[in-house]
């Protein structure tokens, strides 16, 4: 029979899992989300800061997996429907936008900002262990950053 200090224990690994597995089903949505505006983007420097966020997103979704199994737990694999859905409509915006390297870039304003406070609300569900939190708040900080990026982004495109 578990003690309450046992379940306790438990509750806290389903929840830090939970929470990690949720962050790399974001992560994977978002490096999808890149690639498919990189292949739509037309302005060069548009396109070079989609691949950077792709190749970041890759190596977060690396860093969240590693964690996990770390915790004996086994990784998602793949995003979610939400952000299937999400890129069909991004995509359809796309079509009937006469910019659409600003329509790509309104999107990843908006995607940036989501997902900052993702990290944000999964920073304050619950205290991790330092690892945990290491990770998840240093790609929270990159994620930040990079709407600094994008800022400078909107002058260019």
């Amino acid at each position: 029979m578990e003690t309450t200090r046992e379940q306790a224990k438990q509750q806290s690994h389903d929840e830090t899992v939970a929470s990690l597995q949720e962050l790399l089903e974001k992560t994977y949505d978002a490096e999808a989300g890149y690639k498919e505006a990189l292949k739509k983007a037309e302005n060069v420097h548009l396109k070079n800061y989609l691949k950077e966020r792709a190749v970041l997103r890759n190596r977060f979704a690396t860093e969240l997996s590693d964690a996990l199994i770390r915790l004996d737990e086994k990784p998602k694999e793949k995003g979610s429907t939400v952000g299937d859905l999400h890129r069909t409509w991004m995509n359809i915006k796309q079509a009937f936008s006469t910019d659409k390297d600003e329509a790509i870039l309104e999107e990843c304003i908006r995607g940036e900002k989501a997902s900052v406070e993702e990290y944000e609300e999964v920073l304050q569900k619950k205290p991790y262990r330092p690892e945990i939190t290491n990770i998840i708040t240093s790609q929270k900080r990159e994620v930040a950053q990079s709407l600094s990026n994008i800022k400078t982004l909107e002058d260019l495109a």
